[in-house]
């Protein structure tokens, strides 16, 4: 009897099992890594393709606005999801959460891949609405899955290195980058324009399912994160984490939401519009000219230059402005634990401002000039976009912390993302071509990012297990 009491007594007093390093490392970055896939792979798509596939009853500018305006539908679908997923994560716990954005967000994305276009007979309308509906649910996926790979990251890190952690799910904006655009290089040099346009394009979609697959398997092996156990132990799940939020968390919704600004900004410009800025013929006559070889109508009137690189020259230096990206995204880790969150975002959100005033003399400064404003442009992403995988989570207490980090991450989406590309397409024709009022609208999302700096608190030493609503 004493033999088995004892062996009990042990049992109780053992530790529960733990997610290892290379777990959470793992399990946080597929997700994310999936999610920015995703994200590429359209928004390539809608610069490509996809104005002359679902839009084709419109002049070329038209076209790629409406493409744009569809890109914006899983941003206004963000929030929704966030509040979603955030209710399930603060209610029943991170993993099986992050399980189901995972299934919803792959499985809208393969299912663009299998979608007809609007040139098939027949399919006029319904193709594009289709292709709006699958947006819809990508956005309701991705409304959970990046909050929740961030507690992931964060909730299970030593003591003083949140913010290293936090860049774990950071980099999978790099990583779904460049996976996402060497595939559409790859296709492009190896098939016909013909074939790209005609079924290449469903490739990189079709082809999320992959990384779908692994993510589930690394996630479904995961325990709760220490912090949320300890919330589950102690009796202290929100019953309404939404309306628990918005009671006790309504300041750092708003400044969270406001921190995030600048970076979605930066980040949609320097992927989004750099690639249709920068692959638009430099004058009229080159367009006309690509236009009449391709078969297609062209609008002079509305037509405005750009820089006149091909997609595949653009592309790769793209990718090789992506490679800071990553690399400063793990450089921002180290510097927010030394220096602070508050203080290295002040730094670099004024660098993002000064970027933005540089912007268009950047990109009129040739090939230098425009790989340069890609090297920095890209380096600052990394600096800024790292350390809020542990900046947005620290805002919030732990039973509302899904919700919390997940509505301000989301809803800084649709005022920084969803309305990027079209506010820059609109800007850029206004100006006659010149890049320069897109560049200030960058700096003007900076000004409102550093006053929500200036409003917050230092959050590097918050507890992080005893600190509830």
């Amino acid at each position: 009897m004493s033999s088995v009491s004892a062996t009990s007594s042990a049992a109780a007093a053992a530790p529960a099992p733990g997610n290892s390093r290379g777990r959470v490392i793992l399990a946080s970055l597929i997700g994310t890594s999936i999610e920015f896939y995703d994200f590429y792979a359209y928004a390539t798509a809608a610069v490509l393709v996809f104005p002359r596939l679902f839009f084709v009853n419109e002049d070329p500018t038209t076209a790629l606005l409406a493409s744009f305006a569809v890109f914006g539908v899983a941003f206004v679908a963000r929030p929704i999801g966030s509040i979603i997923f955030g209710h399930f994560g603060d209610r029943i716990g991170r993993k099986g959460t992050l399980v189901a954005s995972l299934l919803v967000m792959g499985i809208a994305t393969f299912l663009i891949g299998c979608l007809p276009t609007a040139l098939t007979p027949g399919w006029e309308f319904l193709a594009p609405a289709l292709l709006v509906v699958m947006r819809f649910c990508q956005g309701l996926g991705l409304g959970g899955e990046w909050s929740g790979a961030a507690l992931l990251a964060t909730e299970n890190a030593p003591a003083n290195k949140r913010a290293i952690y936090g860049t774990f799910p950071q980099l999978g904006a790099p990583i779904g980058f460049i996976v996402a655009n060497v595939l559409f290089l790859v296709l492009n040099l190896s098939l016909s324009a013909e074939d790209f346009e005609s079924w290449g394009w469903r490739i990189p979609f079709l082809a999320s399912a992959l990384l779908v697959i692994v993510g589930l398997y690394v996630r479904l092996k995961l325990v709760e994160t220490p912090a949320f156990q300890k919330v589950i132990d102690t009796g202290e799940v929100a019953k309404l984490p939404l309306a628990r939020v918005f009671v006790s968390s309504w300041r750092p919704l708003i400044l969270g939401t406001f921190i995030m600004l600048a970076t979605y900004v930066l980040f949609y410009l320097m992927t989004t519009f750099t690639l249709t800025y920068g692959t638009t013929a430099s004058s009229v006559e080159d367009a006309a000219a690509a236009a009449e070889a391709a078969g297609k109508p062209f609008n002079a009137e509305a037509f405005v230059p750009g820089l006149g690189y091909t997609r595949d020259d653009f592309l790769v230096m793209l990718i090789a402005g992506v490679v800071f990206f990553g690399i400063f995204t793990l450089v921002s880790g180290p510097l927010a634990e030394r220096f602070g969150r508050r203080r290295t975002l002040l730094t670099v959100t004024s660098g993002i401002f000064v970027f933005g005033l540089l912007f268009s003399p950047l990109f009129g400064g040739g090939f230098v000039g425009t790989m340069g404003l890609l090297v920095l442009g890209f380096t600052l992403m990394g600096l800024t976009f790292g350390p809020m995988g542990a900046v947005l989570p620290e805002l919030f207490p732990t039973n509302v912390r899904y919700t919390g980090s997940a509505i301000s991450y989301n809803v800084a989406s649709i005022l920084g993302a969803a309305l990027a590309p079209f506010v820059a397409v609109a800007l850029w024709r206004a100006a006659d071509g010149s890049p320069v009022l897109v560049g200030l609208y960058l700096s003007g999302s900076a000004v409102l990012t550093l006053i929500a700096l200036l409003l917050s608190k230092e959050t590097k030493d918050v507890s992080y297990t005893d600190n509830v609503s």
